[in-house]
């Protein structure tokens, strides 16, 4: 049996301590340590836990000797946390997105080379079952090549949710609003499903909220090397509630398809999850009668879970612990964190300059957040 590898948390957001009980509860885990740029508050999350608390990240896994590191800081500060962390010896797992910027992401990926050590991305909507069963299913060729796919993440955002923090809704500070925020997810999974790209056309816009500097709405079209094509809907501009869907179409006519969010806009640390994730579409050849069983399935297994957020979390962090043990690559590599944080950074700049952009996208050095303001 493999040995428990000493990990440890950096930030203390509303996520901390959704992590904090995976590191806690994992076998993988010996959770350890804490590290914020407060005193006072790293002490006390680690009484709480029973860890040893720190102000330097470099100094936390020097002294602890920690295995693996836990990024739960704003967007902007993944890169000096997570280098300082490879740099010193652990490996390394990313809340969404990877970073806010390409340029982040390159030194980030490049210290991991260099310091032979795993990076990661938390993306946990990828262990739902649904999902899993999509992917699946695309894999063994059930609906032949993907050939179009949706995107469609809308929901709400209410001024007291962007004055929960002050970085919230500020370009400096988040590095962008729903695509960075909130749209990860379905912008990992279409990538996920449909393969790799090869050009975006995108537009985005702040439709109601005026008291934000960032974007609250984007639509895009995604080209993929594969001569497939998806589309794009995301907003925090509708409301009630959260209406989150990615299809997959093959090019045998049969369709493929996950609700990842329905119900009330999950805040995470604030809110639960009103709907469970199930497949809202399904015509494999075949197969059309199981979904009416597989959402009763889904839907039993998700409402049963005490915690429903922190068990997929769970199984994030249970997949990257376990891949550092064995040596191998977590399910989702710091490359293809990569891919999404392209994808927004696209529509940024297909919006700014008004064309499509190639991939692949290199770091710009410009004095517009890479093409958002």
């Amino acid at each position: 049996m493999n040995q428990a590898l000493k990990t440890a948390l950096v930030g203390l957001g509303k996520v901390t301590d959704m992590h904090a009980r995976a590191l806690e509860n994992l076998k993988e885990s010996h959770f350890t340590a804490v590290c914020s740029r407060s005193k006072e508050k790293s002490e006390v999350f680690a009484s709480r836990y029973g860890i040893q608390a720190y102000t330097d990240v470099a100094e936390m896994v020097e002294k602890e000797k920690i295995d693996v590191v836990l990024i739960c800081t704003p967007h902007p500060n993944h890169r000096e946390s997570t280098i300082a962390a490879l740099e010193a010896g652990a490996h390394v797992l990313i809340e969404k997105p990877l970073a806010s910027s390409l340029e982040d992401c390159d030194a980030m990926i490049e210290a991991s080379r260099r310091c032979e050590r795993q990076i990661g991305v938390i993306c946990q909507r990828r262990w739902y079952l649904p999902a899993m069963r999509v992917k699946e299913a695309i894999d063994a060729g059930k609906i032949g090549k993907p050939v179009f796919g949706t995107v469609h993440m809308l929901g709400w955002r209410d001024k007291a949710y962007y004055e929960s923090d002050p970085w919230r809704g500020t370009w400096k500070g988040e590095g962008g609003g729903v695509l960075v925020n909130q749209a990860p997810h379905q912008l990992d999974m279409i990538q996920w499903f449909m393969g790799e790209i090869e050009e975006c056309y995108g537009v985005w816009s702040n439709l109601n909220h005026p008291y934000i500097e960032v974007e609250d709405t984007a639509n895009a079209i995604l080209k993929f090397k594969n001569g497939a094509v998806a589309n794009i809907i995301v907003s925090n501009s509708q409301k009630p509630g959260i209406f989150g869907k990615v299809h997959v179409h093959g090019e045998n006519g049969a369709s493929l398809g996950v609700q990842t969010d329905g119900g009330a806009m999950f805040v995470a640390g604030m809110s639960a999850i009103l709907e469970p994730p199930v497949n809202d579409l399904w015509t494999v050849p075949g197969e059309e009668q199981m979904l009416e069983e597989w959402v009763k399935e889904d839907s039993q297994f998700f409402n049963k879970l005490p915690r429903q957020m922190d068990y997929f979390h769970e199984r994030n962090i249970e997949d990257f612990l376990q891949a550092v043990q064995e040596g191998r690559p977590p399910l989702i590599t710091g490359e293809e964190g990569r891919v999404t944080v392209e994808i927004f950074t696209a529509i940024y700049r297909s919006t700014r300059d008004e064309k499509p952009v190639k991939w692949p996208l290199k770091p710009e050095n410009s004095h517009d957040y890479d093409g958002r303001i």
